[in-house]
């Protein structure tokens, strides 16, 4: 599995979990540190956990296991790394605060395949902090 099929595997595995402002960001030509990030939010440290978990599911479907997970734990931001794709998955207000993906305003923003890119764009258009009244 190429590191572009395993971003979008994992966006899958966030979106089954409800993920919403789910963005996967070819970055390969900024740095080192990897091919793709993938950064989703949760609404609360429960659903983030459940992201995470959905994600690790459906990577391991593949055969693939992260290499490391760190804020499992505390689930604000919590941080898979598979090599070549690295996954942060926040709880909103985390996410708000450090604003992670204007740090690579360069990077290019894949889009999903459907359903997901609709499924994506609806989460996004519903649940973003503008519509932070707005439960599934």
């Amino acid at each position: 599995m190429n590191s572009r099929d395993k971003a979008i595997a994992a966006a899958e595995g966030a979106l089954d979990r409800k993920a919403y402002d789910v963005k996967v960001l070819e970055v390969e030509h900024l740095n080192s540190i990897a091919d793709y990030f993938l950064i989703a939010t949760g609404r609360s440290d429960v659903q983030v956990q459940a992201i995470a978990r959905g994600i690790e599911e459906r990577l391991e479907r593949e055969g693939l296991r992260p290499m490391s997970v760190e804020g499992l734990n505390l689930a604000h931001w919590v941080v898979l790394d598979y090599d070549d794709v690295v996954i942060h998955i926040f709880f909103e207000p985390t996410r708000e605060f450090y604003r992670l993906e204007d740090n690579w305003l360069d990077a290019r923003e894949v889009k999903l395949p459907e359903p997901w890119h609709s499924q994506a764009r609806d989460l996004r258009l519903r649940g973003g902090p503008a519509h932070a009244g707005y439960h599934a």
